[in-house]
This record gives C-alpha cells, structure tokens and sequence, in this order.
C-alpha cells in the first residue's frame, strides 16, 4: 500500500477553505494509495480552524497541525516533519485541483524519475480586473518567460506550481528555507538542481490559481517577491535566471532618469526614449494576450503589466538599500570596536 501525504500552509483563509478540502475529497486515487492532509495552520483568527477541525472531526486522514511562526516555509517544514508517506505533494488552498492531480503527479514521477514534478501556472478568474491580471500571469513579458506560466509546455522547468516529491529528497536536499517569507519554493528547486535533481513540468498535473484581484494587492504581492529573491540570491551567489535582475534595473534606470533629467537634456530624452519603448511593447503585449475575447481587457492591461514589473523591482530594490545599509552598520560597529569607542 503506497502513502501520499499531502502538505498544506494554511492562514485566514475561511473563504477558500471548504471549496478546497471539497476539491481534495473528490480525488480519484490509483488502486492501493491512502492519502493523508496535513494542513499547517497559522494562528488563523477568521474561523479557518474551526473548519478545518469540523472537517478533521469526519475524517481521520485529515489532520491540523499549529504553524506558530505564521509563515510558509515553517507550515511546510511542519508537516513534513509530521508526514507518514513516502510521496510528498504540496497543494494551496488558492486553488482548485482536477480530480485527478494526485494521480497525475505520482503517474509523472514514475514515468520521469524526476525529482520534483508538477503542472503549469493555470489561472481562473471572475470580474474584469482579476481577469487582466490572470491573462497577464500567463505572458512572458510579465513573466520573464519563465516556463511554469506556459500552459503547454512539457519538460524541464527551473521550479514548478507547488511540487510532488518522495519524502527522502529532503534528507539530500534540505527542508524550506525559514528565513524566506517568499520564494522558499524558488530557493528549494535552486538547491535541487545544483545537487543534480531534476524539476519536471506536465500539463497533465492540472490545477487553477486564483490570482489577485486588484492591482493594489497585485502590487503587495509582487514587492514581496521582489524583496526575497535578493535573499535567494545572496544565499547561491547568483540567480537562478537573468529574468530576475531585468524589472529592478528597469526601475533603477528610470529612477536614474528621472533624477538626471532635472540637470540633462540628454538624460530626459534618454528617458523620453526609455518609457516610449517600454509603452511600445506593453501595448504590443497587452494586444498579444487580449485576442478574441479578451480584447476589452486592452485599456487596462498596460496598468497591470506596468505593476507586475514595478512592485517586483522596487522590492528587490529596497532589499538591496537595506543591505547596504546593514553592511554599512556592521562596518562602523567593527571600526568603532577597532578604535576602541
């Protein structure tokens, strides 16, 4: 009899809860799989555990764990910990699984004997501004080109949508990184591949994420991504790909720009040139992913490509402010001690 545990970060999410566990319970599992839910809740004030508990209560393969720290990397860490089988498979409650996602992930681990396997970034959403930001989570010029936004792709991938793995991968590669309130999935797949793993992708391992639903949260979101992937960064010496540097040069450039243009005429046509081009192609963009039906879409899509690229940029720039000024102290605190003050 094959175990699969099924590993779940879980906070504030009463509004999701239940469409998910509904998704999870509709699972068709291969002949001879029990599954178990580990769900990892972090201090949850809105009524999520007391749904989870209510579930947990009616079937005795679903358990909830206490994630104090509140944060990702730690629930995941947490239930892993806590897992009785030997295939790991993470799933979020943002999101709605096809009936046969857990049988799809074991089917292409087998198959491939990669390391870590999963499905595209799939997006579903309701109301015209989620609906821009869905179609622009699925572009390349949002994306960087970054193979888990294509759909259709099938084959290697640097990281994937939440992830399957047998359970003693952790032992050689290490559990999440902690430190990371964002990106512990990036950094994990980072380490793996170094070490000679492979990451697959099918789109055959189905499953739908509910993005943002406004460009202020979009924003939130972004800049957090931005700000922890210097982290990634500075932990392996350099990035996993040339597409992370692109958004926060961008957004030093125009900030250059900006600042030189008050005493340049140069520097104002270069910016001139800059945001003209930059224009240019979010609106070839914003044409490109908006064909058929959603060609409404066109008026608002610069705006949202504008802030995936922006919020992702000024993070990672305001992580790099904070490390210079960190090393900054750190250099005046030995100077002083030096010095004897």
């Amino acid at each position: 009899m094959r175990r699969v545990s099924i590993i779940v970060p879980c906070r504030n999410e009463k509004a999701h809860v239940e469409a998910f566990l509904a998704s999870v319970l509709s699972q068709k599992l291969p002949v001879d799989t029990e599954l178990e839910v580990l769900v990892a809740d972090g201090l949850s004030s809105d009524g999520t555990k007391e749904v989870l508990q209510q579930y947990a209560a009616r079937h005795q393969w679903i358990r909830v764990i206490e994630n104090p720290e509140r944060v990702a990397s730690t629930a995941l860490n947490r239930a892993i910990g806590r897992a009785s089988g030997d295939i790991i498979i993470r799933m979020d409650v943002h999101a709605h699984y096809a009936q046969d996602y857990v049988e799809q992930c074991l089917a292409v681990m087998l198959e491939t004997g990669a390391d870590n396997v999963g499905g595209p970034a799939q997006t579903r959403a309701h109301g015209y501004r989620q609906e821009a930001i869905s179609a622009a989570f699925n572009s390349s010029f949002s994306c960087g080109g970054a193979r888990f936004h294509n759909v259709g792709y099938e084959g290697p991938v640097d990281t994937v949508t939440f992830g399957c793995w047998r359970k003693e991968i952790f032992n050689r590669v290490g559990l999440f990184d902690e430190e990371l309130i964002r990106n512990q999935d990036d950094e994990f797949n980072l380490r793996l591949l170094r070490l000679g793993g492979q990451v697959f992708q099918s789109p055959r391992i189905r499953c739908w994420y509910e993005p943002r639903t406004s460009l202020r949260a979009l924003f939130n979101q972004y800049f957090q991504f931005g700000y922890w992937k210097l982290r990634v960064i500075e932990k392996h010496g350099r990035p996993a790909s040339l597409r992370h540097l692109i958004p926060p040069i961008f957004v030093a450039s125009t900030i250059f720009l900006i600042l030189g243009s008050l005493f340049s005429k140069l520097a104002f046509l270069f910016l001139i040139a800059t945001m003209g081009a930059y224009a240019t192609a979010s609106l070839g963009a914003s044409i490109q992913v908006c064909r058929g039906k959603r060609k409404r879409l066109i008026p608002f899509m610069p705006f949202v490509f504008a802030t995936y690229h922006i919020s992702y940029g000024c993070g990672f720039l305001l992580a790099l402010l904070n490390r210079v000024i960190r090393s900054g102290r750190s250099r005046l605190h030995v100077i002083q001690a030096a010095s004897g003050r």
